[in-house]
């Protein structure tokens, strides 16, 4: 297994890139001395979240009776929920974090399903089950990822100063779209794969 061929592509599942207009809009009612707090402490719970699911993942699943299906589909309606009012905002201004205090945002939506999402933990599974005893060669590839990552979202303030009000709302509500969008193909793809699991 190539260390850094396997950084990529988990570095490409987390799509910081992409997260990073939600992340500016779930942190925007976040007073600007804590921004950069929160963010670390949910990019430090989502790789709890991650190196949990790399070496106990399918032992965590199969305690809670639960299938990758339904992490998928679960994932999704998350999302879509999200997305939603990334599109349509409550009148009230409460943003996409709702009626959490202060607007600050606590594991979800931001270190999951954002960072540690269903595809990630599925793709971390199947990598540990296709490549026995290697679990340490693969926490590397995911510490990698992970600080690159981290490094590409903690910029995000500087990010909002530069793009301004009317900036981060256009981009919200344009990211909100294609969140949409990924979300309802999450769903599909979880129930095409429950279906043929099951039935086929």
């Amino acid at each position: 297994m190539d260390i850094f061929s396997t950084a990529v592509l988990l570095f490409l599942i987390m799509d910081p890139l992409g997260n990073m207009p939600i992340f500016i809009s779930a942190l925007k009612h976040v007073p600007e001395e804590r921004r950069t707090k929160v963010l670390i402490r949910e990019l430090l719970i989502a790789l709890s979240i991650l190196v949990v699911f790399l070496f106990i993942g399918d032992n965590v699943l199969a305690l809670l009776s639960l299938d990758q299906e339904a992490v998928s589909i679960a994932g999704g309606v998350i999302l879509f929920l999200i997305a939603l009012k990334m599109v349509f905002p409550p009148a009230r201004g409460g943003g996409i974090m709702g009626d959490t205090p202060d607007g600050e945002p606590f594991i979800v939506p931001m270190a999951t399903p954002l960072i540690a999402g269903p595809s990630i933990l599925a793709t971390l599974i199947l990598m540990g089950n296709q490549n026995p005893g290697q679990e340490i060669a693969l926490l590397g590839a995911l510490l990698i990822a992970w600080f690159t990552s981290s490094a590409i979202l903690i910029f995000s303030n500087r990010i909002m100063k530069l793009l301004g009000n009317r900036g981060v709302f256009a981009i919200e509500r344009l990211m909100g779209m294609i969140l949409i969008m990924l979300s309802v193909q999450m769903l599909i793809n979880g129930l095409t794969s429950y279906l043929v699991h099951y039935y086929s």
